[in-house]
């Protein structure tokens, strides 16, 4: 019974710390994104190198290869697109659109990256405004 508690002790005080249980220090999980404010130079650069293609430069969803998609890309100055949240944007970015050819950018972009991007995206937005 003693060993078992032996074992037991340090994986909970490893469970501690990693909770943040701990003298009321920062655990591991009190990093969120939200703590580094998004960049939207970083973000163009982003949209640039992955969006621009089907989006467009302005975000109007004119890029070159958007003509020979079959589900048009969103039009990001649209009226429509402005009243979308932040959570949406990074949603569909993150995850993609079902039978469209946005695909999901998880695993492929960053978490900081994916928030760079919305940050650019509700610039290209508000100027449709």
């Amino acid at each position: 019974m003693v060993a078992a508690s032996r074992r037991f002790i340090p994986l909970w005080l490893l469970a501690a710390g990693l909770f943040g249980g701990l003298a009321g220090e920062p655990s591991i999980f009190s990093l969120y994104a939200q703590d580094y404010p998004p960049d939207r130079a970083r973000g163009k650069a982003v949209y640039e190198r992955h969006c621009q293609n089907c989006h467009g430069s302005s975000g109007r969803g004119d890029g070159p290869t958007a003509a020979s998609l079959k589900v048009p890309p969103t039009n990001f100055q649209r009226f429509q697109s402005f009243l979308k949240s932040d959570e949406e944007l990074l949603r569909t970015i993150e995850h993609g659109v079902v039978f469209s050819p946005m695909h999901s950018w998880r695993g492929r972009l960053t978490d900081g990256e994916m928030q760079d991007v919305v940050a650019y995206i509700r610039l290209l937005s508000q100027r449709g405004q």
